[in-house]
């Protein structure tokens, strides 16, 4: 995968689009553009990454992303398989900053939405309530002209910017404001993202980069805010999370499909990553 700076052609002279997509599966390319994006998945599942953070996403979720964010929606693997029939439906809407015209959200009635877009910087995800709210609205959005889009989308955003409902995803700013090594970063998350549930050393993953390890280590701690071993732990234990809810593996078989060799291993980082062991997590829902 290449983290691309993303300048579609369409958008250019546009300051507002919104699309429809279904597709067998989302973007596969770690990426990121100069527009914000509300993004509305009303049909898929799998894991999301937006700057340093990495969780579980699934249908009903509302995601506020900020310009040069690099963010990344990887399905499920079922949405991959050869003959599936999975698909996946969401909304996208971009817009810039001013596309209620320049100058828009310097006002002080909009301060609240002003403040919601600098937060956006992170990531910000609403509570499946609030979206569930706004999905009737959502899904008409690409029926209407552009002046009505523009005026739904400054709505939608003025109500988002008074909700409490909220979480910043990644834990600092990951914007991206040069391309530095993208094709690299690119294919050491791609191969991760495949590889999870294999054993991957850090020579391993070194080599993919064609990098020494010390040189690895510093670039990947640079461009992702983690280490590689905090990075394939989370992967691993997002799938794992994703397994309890959908499988009916026992625990102990979820724990070498996605990749730990070690039971109280796998027990301890499903702990620090999803603050509960995986029996009362699995039993919760």
């Amino acid at each position: 995968m290449k983290l691309v700076l993303k300048n579609t052609e369409n958008f250019v002279n546009k300051r507002i689009n919104i699309a429809e997509k279904e597709v067998p599966c989302l973007d596969s390319a770690w990426h990121y553009h100069s527009e914000y994006e509300l993004l509305y998945i009303s049909k898929s599942s799998g894991i999301r990454f937006v700057g340093d953070n990495v969780s579980h996403f699934s249908p009903g979720e509302l995601v506020l992303i900020g310009p040069y964010l690099p963010h990344l929606y990887r399905n499920d693997p079922a949405y991959y398989e050869e003959g599936g029939d999975l698909k996946v439906k969401t909304i996208v809407m971009k817009f810039s900053k001013n596309f209620m015209g320049e100058g828009t959200f310097d006002n002080p009635e909009f301060a609240s939405v002003a403040k919601l877009l600098e937060e956006s910087k992170f990531g910000v995800l609403f509570d499946k309530n609030i979206s569930r709210a706004l999905h009737d609205e959502i899904i008409e959005l690409t029926q209407l002209s552009k002046g009505e889009q523009s005026i739904r989308m400054l709505d939608f955003l003025y109500r988002l910017s008074h909700v409490e409902e909220k979480q910043a995803l990644s834990s600092t700013d990951m914007r991206q404001f040069s391309t530095e090594n993208p094709d690299r970063l690119d294919t050491v998350i791609k191969y991760i993202s495949d590889n999870y549930m294999n054993s991957i050393s850090l020579g391993d993953i070194a080599n993919i980069a064609c990098m020494t390890t010390n040189s690895f280590c510093r670039f990947f701690k640079k461009m992702t805010n983690k280490s590689f071993t905090e990075f394939l732990n989370e992967i691993r234990i997002r799938n794992a999370a994703r397994m309890l809810v959908q499988e009916n593996y026992p625990i102990s078989e979820i724990c070498f499909l996605v990749g730990y060799k070690s039971i109280p291993n796998f027990n301890k980082q499903f702990k620090q990553i999803m603050g509960e062991t995986p029996k009362s997590y699995r039993y919760k829902l």
